[in-house]
Protein backbone atom coordinates (compact mmCIF):
# COMPACT_ATOMS: atom_id res chain seq x y z
CA UNK A 1 0.00 0.00 0.00
CA UNK A 2 0.93 3.58 -0.93
CA UNK A 3 1.15 4.96 2.54
CA UNK A 4 1.95 8.58 1.27
CA UNK A 5 -0.73 8.51 -1.52
CA UNK A 6 -3.46 7.62 1.52
CA UNK A 7 -2.15 10.37 3.37
CA UNK A 8 -2.59 13.07 0.89
CA UNK A 9 -6.20 12.44 0.53
CA UNK A 10 -6.76 15.36 3.50
CA UNK A 11 -8.59 12.13 5.51
CA UNK A 12 -7.85 11.57 9.40
CA UNK A 13 -9.55 9.11 11.23
CA UNK A 14 -10.22 9.39 14.99
CA UNK A 15 -10.68 6.00 16.88
CA UNK A 16 -13.31 6.84 19.78
CA UNK A 17 -12.69 5.02 23.13
CA UNK A 18 -14.27 6.01 26.68
CA UNK A 19 -11.49 5.96 28.66
CA UNK A 20 -10.54 4.48 31.50
CA UNK A 21 -8.09 4.47 34.93
CA UNK A 22 -6.88 1.77 34.55
CA UNK A 23 -3.80 1.92 31.89
CA UNK A 24 -4.74 -1.27 30.17
CA UNK A 25 -7.05 0.13 28.11
CA UNK A 26 -4.76 2.69 27.12
CA UNK A 27 -1.97 0.33 26.09
CA UNK A 28 -4.48 -1.70 23.92
CA UNK A 29 -5.90 1.40 22.13
CA UNK A 30 -2.17 2.67 21.25
CA UNK A 31 -1.45 -0.85 19.95
CA UNK A 32 -4.54 -0.52 17.85
CA UNK A 33 -3.68 3.06 16.79
CA UNK A 34 -0.07 1.73 15.75
CA UNK A 35 -1.49 -1.46 13.87
CA UNK A 36 -4.13 0.71 12.27
CA UNK A 37 -2.15 3.37 11.03
CA UNK A 38 0.52 1.12 9.84
CA UNK A 39 -2.20 -1.49 7.77
CA UNK A 40 -4.21 1.17 6.45
CA UNK A 41 -1.73 4.35 5.68
CA UNK A 42 -4.23 6.68 7.16
CA UNK A 43 -3.88 9.08 9.75
CA UNK A 44 -5.17 8.43 12.79
CA UNK A 45 -5.52 9.03 16.64
CA UNK A 46 -7.57 7.89 19.29
CA UNK A 47 -9.97 10.17 20.88
CA UNK A 48 -11.35 9.52 24.51
CA UNK A 49 -14.45 10.12 25.61
CA UNK A 50 -13.52 11.06 29.20
CA UNK A 51 -11.11 10.49 31.98
CA UNK A 52 -8.24 9.46 29.37
CA UNK A 53 -5.89 11.66 26.70
CA UNK A 54 -6.28 13.11 24.03
CA UNK A 55 -9.77 13.76 24.03
CA UNK A 56 -11.92 13.47 20.98
CA UNK A 57 -11.68 17.55 21.16
CA UNK A 58 -7.25 16.85 21.40
CA UNK A 59 -7.82 13.76 18.57
CA UNK A 60 -8.82 16.40 16.10
CA UNK A 61 -6.04 19.21 16.54
CA UNK A 62 -3.58 16.16 16.12
CA UNK A 63 -4.94 15.53 13.20
CA UNK A 64 -4.64 19.03 11.61
CA UNK A 65 -1.18 18.88 12.67
CA UNK A 66 -0.54 15.70 10.55
CA UNK A 67 -2.39 15.98 7.22
CA UNK A 68 -2.26 19.26 5.26
CA UNK A 69 -4.96 20.83 4.41
CA UNK A 70 -7.19 18.34 6.85
CA UNK A 71 -10.95 18.72 5.27
CA UNK A 72 -12.53 15.16 6.06
CA UNK A 73 -12.51 13.49 10.01
CA UNK A 74 -13.96 9.81 9.92
CA UNK A 75 -14.97 9.39 13.67
CA UNK A 76 -14.99 5.31 14.00
CA UNK A 77 -16.16 4.32 17.60
CA UNK A 78 -14.36 1.52 18.60
CA UNK A 79 -17.45 -0.14 20.39
CA UNK A 80 -18.55 -3.54 19.99
CA UNK A 81 -22.51 -2.30 20.35
CA UNK A 82 -24.41 0.89 19.86
CA UNK A 83 -25.63 2.80 22.99
CA UNK A 84 -25.92 5.79 24.65
CA UNK A 85 -22.45 6.48 24.14
CA UNK A 86 -22.16 5.74 20.77
CA UNK A 87 -25.95 7.41 19.79
CA UNK A 88 -25.35 10.42 22.15
CA UNK A 89 -22.25 11.41 24.00
CA UNK A 90 -19.95 10.68 20.87
CA UNK A 91 -22.24 13.00 18.32
CA UNK A 92 -22.21 15.76 20.97
CA UNK A 93 -18.95 15.43 21.44
CA UNK A 94 -17.59 15.98 17.75
CA UNK A 95 -20.07 18.65 17.73
CA UNK A 96 -22.60 16.52 15.60
CA UNK A 97 -26.58 16.13 16.37
CA UNK A 98 -27.33 13.04 18.82
CA UNK A 99 -28.80 10.10 17.68
CA UNK A 100 -31.63 10.32 20.05
CA UNK A 101 -33.41 12.10 22.69
CA UNK A 102 -30.78 11.21 25.98
CA UNK A 103 -32.66 9.15 29.14
CA UNK A 104 -30.37 10.60 31.43
CA UNK A 105 -31.33 14.28 30.46
CA UNK A 106 -34.09 15.01 27.99
CA UNK A 107 -33.89 18.25 28.22
CA UNK A 108 -30.46 18.58 27.30
CA UNK A 109 -29.34 20.53 29.87
CA UNK A 110 -26.46 18.84 31.29
CA UNK A 111 -25.21 19.37 34.92
CA UNK A 112 -21.99 22.00 34.96
CA UNK A 113 -19.50 19.52 36.08
CA UNK A 114 -20.69 16.86 33.11
CA UNK A 115 -18.53 15.66 30.80
CA UNK A 116 -20.41 16.94 28.20
CA UNK A 117 -20.59 20.42 29.48
CA UNK A 118 -16.87 21.18 30.10
CA UNK A 119 -15.79 19.46 26.50
CA UNK A 120 -13.75 21.76 24.64
CA UNK A 121 -15.67 22.85 21.08
CA UNK A 122 -14.78 20.85 18.17
CA UNK A 123 -12.36 23.69 16.04
CA UNK A 124 -12.97 22.19 12.49
CA UNK A 125 -14.41 23.31 9.44
CA UNK A 126 -14.41 20.45 7.43
CA UNK A 127 -16.42 17.65 7.17
CA UNK A 128 -16.46 15.00 10.11
CA UNK A 129 -18.64 11.93 9.63
CA UNK A 130 -19.83 9.67 12.45
CA UNK A 131 -19.98 5.61 11.58
CA UNK A 132 -21.73 3.42 14.06
CA UNK A 133 -20.45 1.33 16.39
CA UNK A 134 -18.72 -2.35 15.39
CA UNK A 135 -21.86 -4.87 15.61
CA UNK A 136 -22.59 -8.54 16.11
CA UNK A 137 -19.88 -9.13 12.72
CA UNK A 138 -19.27 -12.60 11.51
CA UNK A 139 -15.53 -11.71 12.27
CA UNK A 140 -15.70 -11.12 15.99
CA UNK A 141 -16.53 -15.03 15.84
CA UNK A 142 -13.13 -15.85 15.08
CA UNK A 143 -11.36 -14.06 17.42
CA UNK A 144 -13.73 -15.23 20.13
CA UNK A 145 -12.61 -19.09 18.52
CA UNK A 146 -9.02 -18.44 18.81
CA UNK A 147 -9.21 -17.08 22.54
CA UNK A 148 -10.91 -20.20 23.30
CA UNK A 149 -8.62 -22.19 21.37
CA UNK A 150 -5.33 -20.40 23.54
CA UNK A 151 -7.47 -20.68 27.06
CA UNK A 152 -7.89 -24.67 26.33
CA UNK A 153 -3.79 -25.25 25.48
CA UNK A 154 -4.02 -23.73 29.87
CA UNK A 155 -6.45 -26.22 30.76
CA UNK A 156 -4.62 -28.70 33.16
CA UNK A 157 -7.55 -31.37 32.39
CA UNK A 158 -7.98 -33.82 29.73
CA UNK A 159 -9.35 -33.12 26.54
CA UNK A 160 -12.14 -35.02 26.53
CA UNK A 161 -13.10 -32.93 29.46
CA UNK A 162 -17.07 -31.86 29.41
CA UNK A 163 -16.51 -28.10 28.25
CA UNK A 164 -18.81 -25.65 28.01
CA UNK A 165 -18.41 -21.86 26.59
CA UNK A 166 -20.02 -18.97 27.92
CA UNK A 167 -19.52 -15.52 25.82
CA UNK A 168 -19.99 -12.48 28.58
CA UNK A 169 -20.36 -9.03 27.88
CA UNK A 170 -21.57 -5.96 29.88
CA UNK A 171 -25.36 -5.13 29.71
CA UNK A 172 -27.14 -2.09 29.57
CA UNK A 173 -30.26 -0.27 30.58
CA UNK A 174 -31.03 -0.37 27.13
CA UNK A 175 -31.76 -2.98 24.36
CA UNK A 176 -28.37 -2.47 22.71
CA UNK A 177 -26.23 -4.17 23.95
CA UNK A 178 -28.63 -7.23 24.75
CA UNK A 179 -29.46 -7.21 20.88
CA UNK A 180 -25.93 -7.26 20.19
CA UNK A 181 -24.70 -10.02 22.48
CA UNK A 182 -28.12 -12.27 21.24
CA UNK A 183 -27.17 -11.64 17.31
CA UNK A 184 -23.41 -12.40 17.92
CA UNK A 185 -24.55 -15.66 20.34
CA UNK A 186 -27.06 -16.96 17.55
CA UNK A 187 -23.77 -16.81 15.26
CA UNK A 188 -21.75 -18.32 17.45
CA UNK A 189 -24.18 -21.36 18.49
CA UNK A 190 -24.70 -22.29 14.97
CA UNK A 191 -20.61 -22.92 14.61
CA UNK A 192 -19.96 -24.55 18.25
CA UNK A 193 -20.32 -27.75 18.59
CA UNK A 194 -20.09 -27.31 22.59
CA UNK A 195 -22.82 -26.52 25.06
CA UNK A 196 -22.59 -23.19 25.40
CA UNK A 197 -24.68 -19.54 26.28
CA UNK A 198 -24.13 -15.59 27.12
CA UNK A 199 -24.48 -13.67 30.20
CA UNK A 200 -24.38 -9.97 31.44
CA UNK A 201 -22.05 -8.79 33.80
CA UNK A 202 -24.66 -5.65 35.10
CA UNK A 203 -28.06 -4.43 33.88
CA UNK A 204 -30.04 -6.96 32.10
CA UNK A 205 -30.39 -10.93 31.95
CA UNK A 206 -29.57 -13.25 31.89
CA UNK A 207 -26.98 -13.03 34.54
CA UNK A 208 -23.13 -14.85 34.28
CA UNK A 209 -23.79 -16.56 37.75
CA UNK A 210 -27.47 -17.76 35.89
CA UNK A 211 -25.75 -19.10 32.76
CA UNK A 212 -23.38 -20.16 34.48
CA UNK A 213 -25.63 -22.26 36.43
CA UNK A 214 -27.90 -23.43 33.88
CA UNK A 215 -25.25 -24.52 31.56
CA UNK A 216 -23.24 -26.08 34.05
CA UNK A 217 -26.59 -28.22 35.60
CA UNK A 218 -27.69 -29.21 32.06
CA UNK A 219 -24.46 -30.57 31.06
CA UNK A 220 -22.18 -32.11 33.62
CA UNK A 221 -20.03 -29.90 32.89
CA UNK A 222 -16.33 -30.40 34.44
CA UNK A 223 -14.85 -27.61 32.23
CA UNK A 224 -15.72 -24.12 31.24
CA UNK A 225 -14.27 -21.52 29.28
CA UNK A 226 -15.84 -17.47 29.83
CA UNK A 227 -14.62 -15.77 27.16
CA UNK A 228 -14.98 -11.95 27.84
CA UNK A 229 -16.94 -9.98 24.76
CA UNK A 230 -14.97 -6.68 25.29
CA UNK A 231 -12.42 -4.36 23.48
CA UNK A 232 -9.39 -3.86 26.22
CA UNK A 233 -8.86 -4.88 29.80
CA UNK A 234 -10.24 -2.96 32.40
CA UNK A 235 -11.98 -2.45 35.10
CA UNK A 236 -14.74 -5.06 34.48
CA UNK A 237 -12.67 -7.28 32.84
CA UNK A 238 -9.83 -7.63 35.61
CA UNK A 239 -11.61 -7.29 38.39
CA UNK A 240 -15.76 -7.00 38.29
CA UNK A 241 -15.59 -10.67 36.34
CA UNK A 242 -12.99 -12.24 38.16
CA UNK A 243 -14.67 -12.08 41.05
CA UNK A 244 -17.78 -13.93 40.07
CA UNK A 245 -16.45 -16.36 38.64
CA UNK A 246 -14.30 -16.86 42.49
CA UNK A 247 -10.94 -15.63 41.12
CA UNK A 248 -11.13 -12.84 43.55
CA UNK A 249 -12.27 -12.51 47.63
CA UNK A 250 -15.98 -11.55 46.87
CA UNK A 251 -17.63 -8.11 47.92
CA UNK A 252 -20.19 -5.67 46.54
CA UNK A 253 -18.32 -2.90 44.22
CA UNK A 254 -19.62 0.16 43.87
CA UNK A 255 -18.91 2.53 40.72
CA UNK A 256 -19.96 6.05 40.57
CA UNK A 257 -20.04 7.39 37.45
CA UNK A 258 -20.37 11.09 36.45
CA UNK A 259 -22.52 10.97 34.06
CA UNK A 260 -25.15 11.06 36.84
CA UNK A 261 -25.91 7.96 37.77
CA UNK A 262 -24.34 4.94 40.63
CA UNK A 263 -24.78 1.81 40.02
CA UNK A 264 -23.85 -2.02 42.32
CA UNK A 265 -22.32 -4.80 40.93
CA UNK A 266 -23.41 -8.61 42.72
CA UNK A 267 -20.01 -9.75 42.63
CA UNK A 268 -21.32 -13.09 44.48
CA UNK A 269 -19.20 -16.07 43.42
CA UNK A 270 -20.78 -19.00 40.88
CA UNK A 271 -20.96 -21.96 42.56
CA UNK A 272 -19.02 -24.70 40.03
CA UNK A 273 -15.85 -26.82 40.95
CA UNK A 274 -14.81 -27.58 37.97
CA UNK A 275 -12.30 -25.91 36.20
CA UNK A 276 -12.88 -22.24 34.74
CA UNK A 277 -10.42 -20.92 32.28
CA UNK A 278 -10.90 -16.92 31.60
CA UNK A 279 -8.94 -15.49 28.48
CA UNK A 280 -8.25 -12.09 27.32
CA UNK A 281 -10.88 -10.05 25.57
CA UNK A 282 -10.22 -8.96 22.01
CA UNK A 283 -7.42 -6.54 22.33
CA UNK A 284 -5.72 -5.09 19.48
CA UNK A 285 -6.12 -8.66 17.30
CA UNK A 286 -5.24 -8.32 13.49
CA UNK A 287 -8.40 -9.02 12.72
CA UNK A 288 -10.02 -6.16 14.73
CA UNK A 289 -7.62 -3.94 12.97
CA UNK A 290 -9.43 -5.50 9.94
CA UNK A 291 -12.92 -5.10 10.88
CA UNK A 292 -12.15 -1.33 11.82
CA UNK A 293 -10.18 -0.39 8.16
CA UNK A 294 -12.65 -2.11 6.26
CA UNK A 295 -15.58 0.20 8.23
CA UNK A 296 -13.53 3.40 7.16
CA UNK A 297 -12.65 1.47 3.71
CA UNK A 298 -16.30 1.86 2.75
CA UNK A 299 -16.59 5.75 3.57
CA UNK A 300 -13.75 6.51 1.66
Amino acid sequence: MDINSKLSNNTGVILVSHGSTLPFAEEVFTEIKEKFIKKSGLAAEIGYMKVSEPTIAGAVEILKEQVDDLDNIIALPVFLAPGIHTNIDIPQLLGLEPLEVDPRCPDGNYPADHYLSIAKDIEFDGKIELLSSIGPRDELLEIINKRIDEALLESKLNDDAKTGILLVTHGSRLNYNKEFATALYDKFEKNCDLPSSFGFMELCGPSIPESINKLVDENELERLVVVPVFIAPGMHTTHDIPHILGFLDNHEHSHGHSHGHNHTHDLTPVDFDGEILYPEPIKADDILIDILIKMVNEKL
